[in-house]
């Protein structure tokens, strides 16, 4: 299976220098933090779904997202001046949906199980172009830039800690560091009552969790399986996989606002978690704060 490179990761940077902010690396305490929530669409999914977009230049997108890459690619899409349909999961939230409308995409909600379907049913009907949330060469390089990043900014890196949901994320990261210094350490973090990637790795296959499991994290952003593509990068890159609890991601939460300033939605905040809990290795690290688009209700009662 053909898996991204270092050189797809570098052009995908030349590519959305016009959009992507280029995030600082924000101290707390012994470790860094990459706060991708400052990125305009409040998360790392303008990366990939920029990326995307400016590489197959189509005449219309379509995609299935919990929230963040749909917002993305509303962006991305309003940039390039092509319609943009987002398929999202009932209960995705009310913070996320609003922002799709607003980047003036159509939203379609669905059964959490129907997504997929419904996303590639329209794909179908409407001649519109399917841009995947990971499952795409294009999405996993333009993630991947967060990791070229990280290593300019940090060159003796030792440990770079990364969300895991679908994969694209941590498949782009792991790829541009493991290149770059393959010494250091990637650590995908997913939570417990999500852990379909840290199965899937350890039985050497791609084991999928139905939405009634998944979907009981609060962490709704980290609630996809793997795709045999993000499986083979994680499965080439990645070092381990570990999981965290729901109140040790609420925990987590509040510890960035108050000891670096940064707000995180729960799936960005499962980076700080497995830190504080001790599961992450000694050494000059840096976590991914993969988003911050959170109710305010949720982040009033973690702070």
């Amino acid at each position: 299976m053909e898996l991204v490179t270092i050189a797809d990761i570098r052009d995908a940077a030349e590519r959305i220098k016009p959009v992507a902010v280029r995030t600082p690396l924000v101290p707390m305490g012994e470790v860094w933090v990459k706060p991708e929530s400052l990125q305009r669409v409040g998360s790392f999914k303008i990366r990939g779904a920029y990326n995307a977009v400016a590489a197959l230049r189509p005449d219309g997108v379509v995609t299935h997202s919990s929230g963040n890459h749909g917002q993305a690619l509303a962006y991305a899409a309003k940039q390039f001046g092509v319609p943009c349909v987002v398929v999202v999961p009932e209960g995705t939230p009310e913070v996320k949906a609003a922002a799709i409308k607003g980047h003036g995409a159509e939203l379609v909600v669905v059964p959490p199980e129907q997504r997929i379907a419904g996303a590639l049913k329209l794909a179908e009907e409407r001649g519109l172009t399917m841009i995947p949330p990971y499952d795409h060469l294009a999405v996993i390089a333009g993630q991947g830039t967060i990791g070229l990043e990280i290593v300019a900014d940090l060159p003796d890196v030792e440990v770079v800690v990364v969300p895991v949901s679908g994969g694209g994320l941590a498949s782009g990261i792991a790829a541009a560091v493991k290149a770059l210094r393959p010494e250091a350490t990637v650590l995908g973090v997913e939570p417990e009552l999500a852990a379909d990637a840290a199965e899937s790795l350890a039985a050497g296959h791609v084991i999928p969790w139905e939405p009634a499991r998944t979907f009981r994290t609060i962490a709704d952003g980290l609630r996809a399986d793997l795709s045999e593509l993000t499986f083979a990068h994680l499965r080439e890159h990645l070092d381990g996989i570990v999981t965290v609890s729901e109140d040790e991601i609420r925990h987590a939460m509040g510890h960035l606002a108050r000891s670096a300033r940064l707000v995180a939605e729960p799936s960005g905040a499962v980076t700080t978690a497995a830190y504080l809990s001790g599961r992450v290795p000694e050494g000059r690290t840096v976590l991914v704060l993969s988003g911050g688009n959170v109710n305010p209700d949720l982040l009033r009662q973690v702070v």
